[in-house]
This record gives structure tokens, sequence and C-alpha cells, in this order.
């Protein structure tokens, strides 16, 4: 029964713990990740304007295989809004925001049926005829005491994997 007590106490400390460290931290995050793919500009951002073809190259699809899609409207089009459903990596909906012709492409995320976007794109630029800079980047914000994540989950090393799984499919 004692050792029951300790059990009890240590972990309500534990909580305790942790929800008073997320009451410190910030709420808002950024993540992102940049690489140089050796493909002419438009071929690039001609695959990465397509949210349709996210899921062949982003870390999260590759996590979950059996995760459920949905597309509505016209592909790399602003309005155009892919949502998905997987019990391993979560809910979520994203949606064209805004789109630069061979420049840029927004979008707005929603995670876990949240209302509150994070705002994301991918970015493409020239280095030479052959190769293009892309940039992926996030900035959001997790609400209390979500944010904890923020320190035990690094999303950079996840729009790494997704930028080297989009270069080996555009340079094979």
């Amino acid at each position: 029964m004692k050792f029951l007590k300790y059990l009890l106490i240590t972990i309500v400390g534990i909580i305790a713990l942790v929800l008073i460290i997320a009451a410190f931290l910030p709420k808002k995050f950024h993540a992102g990740s940049e690489i140089v793919i050796n493909r002419p500009v438009t071929e690039v951002f001609d695959y990465v304007s397509s949210l349709e073809k996210q899921g062949t190259y982003d870390a999260w699809s590759k996590q979950d295989p059996n995760i459920e899609k949905k597309y509505t409207g016209t592909d790399r089009t602003v309005g155009f809004t892919y949502e998905w459903k997987s019990k391993k990596v979560g809910d979520g909906k994203q949606v064209i925001t805004k789109i630069e012709p061979q420049k840029r492409i927004d979008m707005d995320l929603f995670f876990n049926g949240s209302d509150v976007a994070n705002k994301s794109f991918i970015e493409v630029s020239p280095i030479d005829e052959s190769s293009t800079r892309v940039t992926w980047e996030i900035d959001g914000e997790m609400p209390y005491p979500f944010n904890i994540m923020n320190v035990l989950f690094d999303m950079s090393k996840d729009f790494e994997t997704g930028l080297k799984n989009l270069k080996g499919i555009l340079e094979k």
C-alpha cells in the first residue's frame, strides 16, 4: 500500500513538473530545412506545387502507409485542400493560400481539428540552369501544455527527411 502511495505521488509530481515547465516555454514554434536539387527550377516547382504529390516525399506519410487522404478542389490552385486522418501521425488539413509561379507556394496547416492556422511554405530558387534550392518551413503555435512537445521533438528533422526524399525522387 505504501508503494502505491509513493508511486501515485511520483506520477502526480512528474505531471505537475511537466505542466510547470510548459507554462514557461514559448507556444510559438518554427521548423524547416533546405536542400539543393540537381534539376531545373521549373521541374522542381511543378512537383512541389502539387499537394497530391506531397505524400510521395513527406516524412509523415512514410510513417503511416495507411493514412486516409481526401482532396478537395483543383490541385496547384489557391483553395485546394488536402485532409488526412491517421492513428500514427494525427489528423489534419492543409490548404493552399497563395502561389507565386516558379517561386513559392504558401499553405495553412491545421492539426487535430484546430482552427488555428500554422503557416507553411515551400520556396524554390534557381542556383543555375540545372540546380534549385528548395526551402520548406512552418511557423505555428502549440497550445499549453502541448507546447512541451517543442522541446521533445525536432520537427526540422522531418522537413529535412522530406526534402531528402524529394531530392531522391527528382534526381532519379
